[in-house]
């Protein structure tokens, strides 16, 4: 799939260049988090936005969100805002859901959302001097989604008297893990329906969530904003002016990059590194607050997962194969093996081939630590899982000794894997679904099912799927060292940095 830059260069003309109108609401997607509360299923390179947590989910969160506010709903394509490691896969459920976004904007460092916000909203103003922009994050869980469009055209009317809307929801419990939002007087013209914001409170501890609860006045933040593009940018320049200088820099000299608008680094490393909320929302008098039920959940802990999962008559879900003997109120997720329990409850238990969980369900917010202390240790089950997905497809370790180790290698429709050598270690090669072209040195060949190819050390070597259906290959490498890092790479087609191919 291309996007919109790829397809014509439309950066610098005009609206009426387009020889159409566009829709002034733009869905802008932030799908730049790590999900760390909910390891060991969300990692670094793979968080919770791409995941399929329940066995009925026919779309990740990521899916969800692009289909939220689609253009068949009257709304102008998405922008979406990743990070440079997580683009194949974004672009993948982009292809996935067939909606076609207005560019896929890469964020070379992490710098919150209020920077990403601005150059979204620079973005929609090239294109609609009138845009609203529709900001959420790409990792919600929204149940009732014609509500929340209909919310968001309601929003927007309000945005465009020059307001910058914020969702609130409607607290069911006195929630420690969600900021507050305390209502203000009701705005004029809105039929009671959009109101000032008071006042924003922290994350409280639980005496003070059950006094906001209790009062009626008090709203959960939501994170999901529909914001006036050109008060937005006003309000930047006024509070936090290196934020739009920043933002403006790096879209003016962003590049092209396979259909990724690819920010410019130094320019975008020069914002500050503050959320909207800090940077904006806090401090300026053009907010506004819109009450929304649509069944909104941020999934932000594996206690909020059960919550929205289906259980049996005991409380109970479960994900593969588990058997429970008086066991209550348990978020039970195996990828492999069996999970056996007796006599406990209200506990999560999250078992993938590589790590356990096993928590308590209400101390599953302090995930994170757990998360921290892997990254001081410089353990990979933080960054990565035994399966590491490549825009080619993806390779899977399945056993490892001292000079030894056997990989599944999946290769898609299509894909091709970059030219590459190694200095220490042979490999064998043996297909097991589908037809490989490999090329050794100046031989290519085709390799079908059941056949194989042996590659010495230092052979120049690259696999590719001609084909319409996936290549599996088991890869027996063989050598005295087997790391990553022994490769060197030429012809890349996905114009990967060294550092993302290990």
């Amino acid at each position: 799939m291309t996007s919109a830059w790829q397809r014509e260069s439309i950066w610098e003309r005009p609206v009426e260049a387009l020889g159409r109108p566009l829709n002034s609401v733009y869905p802008v997607i932030l799908s730049g988090g790590s999900g760390t509360r909910l390891w060991p299923l969300s990692r670094a390179l793979y968080p919770k936005q791409f995941i399929r947590f329940f066995s009925d989910q026919s779309a990740s969160f990521l899916a969800a969100a692009l289909l939220r506010l689609k253009p068949e709903l009257g709304f102008a394509p998405p922008l979406l805002l990743c990070n440079n490691d997580h683009r194949f896969l974004v672009r993948e459920e982009v292809e996935r859901t067939g909606v076609s976004p207005r560019a896929i904007i890469l964020e070379p460092v992490g710098r919150n959302t209020a920077p990403a916000i601005a150059v979204a909203a620079l973005a929609a103003l090239r294109d609609n001097p009138n845009a609203i922009l529709a900001v959420m994050p790409s990792d919600h869980v929204v149940a009732d989604e014609a509500r929340f469009a209909e919310g968001v055209r309601r929003a927007a009317k309000v945005a465009a008297t020059g307001r910058l809307v914020l969702f609130g929801i409607k607290p069911t419990e006195a929630h420690t893990g969600y900021g507050y939002i305390k209502q203000g007087a009701a705005l004029e013209g809105f039929n009671g329906g959009a109101f000032t914001v008071e006042s924003f409170a922290e994350k409280p501890d639980r005496v003070t969530a059950k006094a906001y609860v209790a009062s009626g006045d008090y709203f959960w933040n939501s994170g999901i904003f529909v914001l006036n593009a050109r008060t937005y940018l006003e309000e930047i320049a006024r509070l936090e002016p290196k934020i739009l200088d920043a933002a403006r820099s790096a879209l003016a000299k962003a590049t092209d990059d396979l259909g990724f608008l690819r920010l410019d680094k130094a320019s975008f490393a020069a914002s500050p590194n503050i959320s909207i909320d800090y940077a904006v929302m806090e401090r300026t008098t053009a907010g506004a607050m819109l009450p929304l039920d649509v069944g909104w959940n941020d999934v932000g802990s594996w206690s909020s997962l059960w919550d929205i999962a289906p259980r049996d008559d005991k409380g109970n879900y479960i994900h593969g194969e588990a058997v429970l003997e008086d066991t209550s109120n348990c978020y039970v997720h195996s990828e492999k093996s069996i999970i056996s329990t007796i006599g406990v409850k209200d506990l999560v238990i999250v078992d993938t081939p590589d790590a356990l969980l096993v928590a308590d369900k209400s101390r599953t917010q302090d995930v994170s630590k757990i998360v921290q202390r892997l990254k001081q240790s410089n353990r990979k089950e933080q960054e990565q899982h035994l399966r590491n997905y490549r825009p080619w497809g993806y390779f899977e370790t399945l056993n490892i000794g001292p000079r030894f180790q056997v990989k599944l290698l999946h290769v898609k429709p299509g894909g091709k894997l970059s030219m590459q050598m190694h200095h220490h270690r042979s490999e064998h090669w043996i297909v097991v679904q589908g037809t490989a072209k490999i090329v050794i040195g100046e031989i290519e060949k085709l390799v079908r099912e059941n056949e194989s190819v042996y590659i010495f050390a230092t052979q120049w070597h690259r696999l590719e799927n001609p084909g319409k259906v996936p290549v599996e290959i088991i890869e027996v490498q063989i050598g005295s060292y087997l790391g990553e890092d022994d490769i060197m790479r030429t012809d890349d087609i996905y114009h990967r940095a060294p550092e993302e191919t290990r």
